[in-house]
């Protein structure tokens, strides 16, 4: 079983960055479309930012103009690029796949965003 590994976490200020990472070994990312979903307490899990095996990303509205996937295909990573947090912002962040494979559910990383 496959487990992406999502990392860069943590405590920021309202109006601050975070930049999270997200790598699995053995799995080639440059072949797959890839995305970061979030699920705050007492939500459903919500896809945030996407980016196609051609390097096309789409955003969630709630996200857009703040945040910016990107990837590095020779380091096998997956990345958002984080700014202007939101309180709002604040969820367990995950990767996965474009659809999503049930068994590459990680642990996520925490981002919490105070006001």
């Amino acid at each position: 079983q496959v487990q992406l590994v999502e990392s860069g976490g943590g405590l920021v200020q309202a109006g601050g960055s975070l930049k999270l990472s997200c790598t699995a070994p053995g799995v080639n990312f440059s072949i797959r479309a890839m995305a970061w979903y979030r699920q705050a307490p007492g939500k459903q899990r919500e896809l945030v930012a996407s980016i196609t095996v051609r390097d096309i990303r789409n955003y969630a509205d709630s996200v857009k103009g703040r945040f910016t996937i990107s990837r590095d295909n020779a380091k096998n990573t997956l990345y958002p690029q984080m700014d202007s947090l939101k309180p709002e912002d604040t969820a367990v962040y995950y990767c996965n796949t474009v659809p999503t494979l049930y068994n590459f559910w990680g642990q996520g990383t925490q981002v919490t965003v105070s006001s």
